[in-house]
């Protein structure tokens, strides 16, 4: 691809935006969020539990019900996942991450919808993805009724 004018201008724009995003209240958020988590010792012990108890439960997983520890492993994994979900500082996190994630969404779909309205944009948000004809990246070759154009 040739170098033009107006493709120079393109990404000079698009790094202008990018900076906006970066500088937004939203990612300043999700930084300071972020930060605190990794600080947060009680925040990283709950986590480093999650992931020990997580890493038993894909063990258990490969045999299913017939592993000798399936129903207390998939107790303990049902509560380090309650435990992890009810921890201030990683709720704090999440919802600073879903709200950074929802803002790029946004700019996606404003972004494909100026270009044309058949373009998909697949945000894996159901709320963007439905204005389009396809639920975003369908993968099944047309078959769920969306056309390539």
């Amino acid at each position: 691809m040739l170098a033009t004018m107006e493709s120079v201008q393109l990404l000079d724009e698009a790094e202008l935006l990018g900076a906006l995003v970066v500088q937004s209240e939203i990612a300043e958020d999700y930084r300071r969020t972020l930060d605190t988590l990794r600080k947060d010792k009680s925040a990283q012990k709950v986590i480093a539990r999650f992931v020990e108890i997580k890493n038993l439960y894909e063990d258990v997983q490969r045999f299913g019900k017939y592993h000798p520890q399936y129903k207390e492993i998939t107790k303990a994994m049902r509560d380090a996942k309650r435990e992890l979900d009810l921890h201030d500082a990683v709720s704090a996190f999440k919802k600073a991450e879903k709200e950074l994630q929802n803002l790029l969404d946004e700019i996606s779909v404003e972004l494909g919808t100026a270009v044309s309205q058949n373009i998909k944009v697949p945000t894996g948000n159901p709320f963007f993805d439905s204005g389009s004809s396809c639920g975003g990246g369908c993968g099944s070759g047309g078959s769920c009724g969306c056309k390539a154009s």
